[in-house]
């Protein structure tokens, strides 16, 4: 089984060290370490790493602005480690997508449950975004095949089953998708009106 690759954030050099240092014992593999919000992006960009583990406060930009470019981007997971837990933060870190959050100072065995989660929630969130992408495909397939019937009904006299199988039959003969030749079946109607 491949190891979970890691990138690490924290402006604490002592922190991040401490951070590979458990995140190893545990297994997982860290394929780098920044020292601030910037360069975690850079980073992660450049590995596409499992998982993201940063701190919220670095200079030149925050855990939470770089958590939500990670997310936005759809990157990696983003899981914060901070010592401050007012309400602001946690809403932010929420908002930006951000998948965990542990408040430290955080133990090793506390460490292993809140990635492993956040990895799981993760990847629930892309087979999710996945399954609401096939839909929309579907239902926009379904449009232009009705459409479609639609043109072959007013034109050929068609009844709606006979100008559905007529595209299936086209489908099934060319080696196309059913929505590819209701495209062409719509093309081909502009063309005749001009």
């Amino acid at each position: 089984m491949n190891q979970t690759r890691v990138v690490i954030a924290d402006d604490e050099s002592i922190i991040r060290m401490d951070l590979k240092e458990m995140l190893s014992v545990l297994g997982y593999q860290v394929v780098g370490e920044a020292g601030d919000g910037k360069q975690a992006v850079s980073l992660a960009r450049e590995f596409k790493p499992d998982l993201v583990i940063m701190d919220i406060k670095m200079p030149e930009m925050d855990g939470i602005t770089a958590a939500k470019i990670l997310t936005e981007e759809r990157i990696a997971p983003v899981l914060l480690l901070t010592a401050y837990s007012q309400q602001e933060l946690v809403a932010g870190a929420r908002e930006a997508g951000v998948i965990g959050y542990i408040v430290k100072p955080f133990r090793q065995d506390e460490l292993q449950p809140a990635i492993e989660v956040a990895l799981s929630r993760f990847r629930e969130f892309c087979d999710l975004e996945k399954e609401i992408g096939d839909l929309r495909e579907t239902l926009e397939a379904r449009k232009v095949i009705e459409r479609a019937k639609g043109v072959l009904m007013d034109q050929y006299g068609l009844k709606e089953a006979d100008a559905f199988r007529r595209i299936q039959k086209l489908s099934m003969d060319t080696r196309k998708s059913m929505k590819e030749i209701a495209e062409a079946i719509l093309l081909a109607r502009e063309l005749d009106k001009n």
